[in-house]
């Protein structure tokens, strides 16, 4: 049924009122997701002869991300931990692509151990990143520790990035003009710093509350290896790409699930989810700029308070380099 069929009917009931409503709130959705203060289409960044690594890269906001990188001529390191998986979406990828400059890279962002395989091999063949999206994220888990002892969310969503991004640091300084991608949330507003929460001790918290402080310690680490990196060339930003309907919510109950489900009609789709992400990554008004946060509407934001304070960085720095042996890297 038609808008305008709705609003030239004489006669209204109250089920042609509620899908009018809707019918408006989606179409000003949609307006409102267009209008970004940047135009990816309008980008002109080539990436040929560029290395991009996105982890999550299987689905959602990193299946989109890496498409358009590819698009673009970087070779794409699609970072996943299901093999399958991966190469389905590798493959879906090439084909909307057209680019042949695809990689496949296994690895579980919640283990040490994988992490490190994963790096090893990628400075073996790839001596140069220009780009790591550091886009895998999980929620919904309940509070459960790796075999190495830490908290599966917080490992996947802050330790699992922390550890990755330091250990292809020398990648990123030797292609120069580098950048780190970290995509946060909005979420992160709700959470709370608690070094404890890292190994699954502290505070007991719920489903939610693990993914809200898991974002807000990635939002300090973001503030953090920024100043360490200042001078190399590598900028580091993190950002909110809103709410946006993926699988994110698969570890929930069917009835979160649902809901989430229901609710999708006013989310953003995984392609209108990316621009942000993407926005940090190809923009060259954002050459040199690091250490922000940025809105999903791409403005810089403040991260919140206690992601900004250098004390609590500091030590959560510290921390987190001795549960991923940092300093006993290869």
């Amino acid at each position: 049924m038609s808008l305008w069929f709705l609003l030239s009917t004489p006669v209204w009931g109250p089920g042609s009122v509620l899908l009018t409503v809707v019918l408006l709130l989606r179409l000003s959705v949609c307006i409102w997701h267009k209008c970004y203060l940047w135009d990816l289409q309008h980008c002109s960044t080539d990436l040929t002869g560029k290395t991009a690594v996105v982890t999550g890269a299987n689905s959602g906001i990193g299946k989109s991300v890496s498409q358009e990188l590819a698009r673009r001529g970087a070779r794409v390191i699609l970072a996943c931990r299901s093999r399958e998986r991966g190469q389905q979406a590798l493959d879906e990828i090439r084909a909307a692509s057209k680019s042949n400059q695809l990689l496949l890279g296994e690895v579980d962002i919640s283990s040490m151990a994988s992490i490190r395989s994963f790096a090893q091999w990628l400075l073996r063949e790839h001596p140069e990143i220009h780009l790591l999206v550091n886009n895998a994220a999980v929620c919904g888990l309940p509070t459960t520790r790796t075999p190495e002892g830490l908290d599966v969310t917080f490992a996947t969503n802050y330790t699992g990035p922390f550890l990755l991004t330091n250990l292809l640091q020398g990648a990123l300084q030797r292609a120069g003009a580098a950048r780190v991608v970290n995509v946060s949330s909005f979420r992160q507003e709700k959470g709370y710093i608690d070094e404890e929460h890292l190994t699954g001790a502290g505070r007991p918290l719920t489903f939610n509350q693990n993914y809200d402080c898991s974002k807000l310690l990635l939002a300090s680490f973001t503030g953090k290896l920024a100043q360490r990196l200042q001078g190399t060339g590598v900028t580091v930003n993190s950002v909110d790409p809103g709410v946006v309907y993926t699988e994110i919510m698969k570890n929930f109950s069917w009835l979160y699930r649902f809901i989430f489900w229901l609710l999708s009609f006013f989310f953003k789709n995984s392609k209108q989810g990316a621009v942000p992400v993407l926005y940090l990554s190809l923009a060259k008004e954002l050459d040199g700029i690091s250490g922000k946060h940025f809105s999903s509407s791409g403005v810089i934001t403040l991260a919140p308070k206690a992601a900004r304070d250098p004390h609590v960085a500091q030590s959560l720095w510290d921390t987190s380099a001795r549960l991923t042996n940092l300093d006993k890297m290869d």
